[in-house]
């Protein structure tokens, strides 16, 4: 382990208090079985649709499913585990997976939702090119692209840690490993290194998110002419759907690894935000507040009920 004395870590985790980690852990298994459940249900409904399956937007929504239920799956079995047990450790390697992980998944779904205002921008502001612009191979091509940059990002925050030695103390202030509290524990000078981080994760965040947020500006200029006729009503819906779940997630990870690294109860509270409970909301925020997914999931549940009659 490159000279490393620590073999494992302690997860210090949210609290100490038994009662406390007993309702936390009734709260976050509801919470990890509505992640699963939620976002299973909308991976399901797309890809039994057709004509869900055929949209951008749609299969774009199928992929974001996919990484809220493995994000959330990299943090919250653990964090259950801990909870009930009262054994808050984890190994050195675990601890570099799980960072890995948290990283590749987070960072593949900052693309992703990029990638899905983008696909907005298109189909309002040049909407008879739509279909020729994002066609389903390009799609394809792109969200290959939104992984292969997860990857790239994951990659380099690993190979940046793994290179430090930790010579004890182990005790990790979160409910699981990540950047700014392993950094915290390596036994060097890690300034330099906590600047080539926050220039990685930090400026990965807030670039993404001010794409993002000039991308629905140029929406809403241009469905401002449609406002008064109600025909932007329902894609400024969508976009509103869209710009709910880019807040909950890129506010967060802005918080946290755009400044110097440190350990607060704010920093955890952020954590579990954007590793549980922006997954969790995710699919209740696209299925309420829109109407077609609402209409497939009922011809979903439909055709479940004329099979097993």
């Amino acid at each position: 382990m490159n000279g490393s004395a620590v073999s494992e870590f302690i997860l210090l985790g949210l609290s100490r208090s038994r009662a406390l980690q007993l309702l936390l852990f009734a709260l976050v298994s509801a919470t990890y079985a509505t992640i699963l459940l939620g976002n299973f249900l909308i991976m399901a409904t797309v890809w039994a649709d057709s004509r869900l399956l055929q949209s951008p937007m749609y299969f774009f929504l199928a992929n974001l499913s996919f990484i809220d239920m493995a994000l959330g799956t990299v943090t919250a079995p653990k964090m259950l585990h801990d909870l009930i047990n009262q054994g808050n450790t984890i190994s050195y390697g675990g601890c570099m997976t799980q960072l890995f992980f948290v990283h590749f998944l987070g960072g593949s779904e900052m693309f992703l939702l990029t990638l899905m205002a983008y696909d907005r921008y298109v189909a309002i502001c040049y909407p008879l090119s739509y279909t020729a612009i994002m066609h389903h191979q390009r799609c394809f091509c792109l969200l290959l692209v939104c992984w292969a940059g997860g990857l790239l990002h994951s990659t380099t925050q690993l190979a940046l840690i793994i290179q430090l030695p930790f010579c004890g103390p182990s005790e990790l202030d979160n409910f699981y490993c990540d950047v700014p509290q392993v950094v915290k524990l390596a036994c060097m000078d890690t300034y330099v290194l906590e600047i080539l981080m926050m220039s990685n994760s930090g400026l990965l965040s807030l670039l993404c998110f001010l794409v993002l947020l000039g991308s629905y500006s140029f929406i809403l200029v241009t469905l401002k002419s449609h406002f008064e006729d109600g025909s932007g009503r329902k894609v400024l819906s969508t976009c509103s759907s869209h710009l709910t779940v880019v807040s909950l997630i890129f506010v967060p990870c802005v918080f946290v690894y755009f400044r110097p690294f440190s350990s607060s109860r704010v920093d955890k509270m952020a954590s579990v935000f954007y590793t549980v409970i922006t997954p969790m909301l995710n699919p209740i925020i696209y299925t309420l507040r829109n109407q077609e997914v609402k209409e497939a999931i009922r011809r979903l549940r439909n055709r479940c009920v004329f099979c097993w009659a």
